[in-house]
């Protein structure tokens, strides 16, 4: 769970009063490392808003992979693994994030 804004505001006031990361760290009863990163946050980018991590694909393009299914609908879990160089799990495990099922039917 993230801190409050109004903490966020309180601890940069504080060190910008010319207390140390330290000292803050104790007042507030955080740890030092949140501290710092809010403090490099400030200097940077002059927000302290809570950023959402971005999330990509780590190896199989979604968008690639939904269009190698559509032009091989009957390969197998390894051959698909073996056009994205990547394991039949990973293939399978991103099928399910697409909501893509294997099964075959007559």
């Amino acid at each position: 769970m993230a801190y409050s804004i109004d903490l966020r505001k309180k601890v940069i006031k504080y060190l910008e009063d010319g207390n140390s990361q330290r000292q803050a760290a104790k007042v507030f009863n955080i740890n030092l490392t949140t501290v710092n990163e809010w403090s490099q946050k400030y200097r940077k980018t002059g927000s302290l808003e809570v950023t959402k991590p971005l999330r990509s694909f780590k190896k199989i393009d979604p968008q690639k992979l939904m269009a190698f299914i559509e032009a091989h609908p009957d390969a197998y879990l390894s051959e698909i693994a073996l056009e994205f160089n990547c394991s039949a799990m990973a293939v399978s495990k991103a099928l399910k994030r697409l909501r893509i099922t294997r099964k075959k039917r007559n």
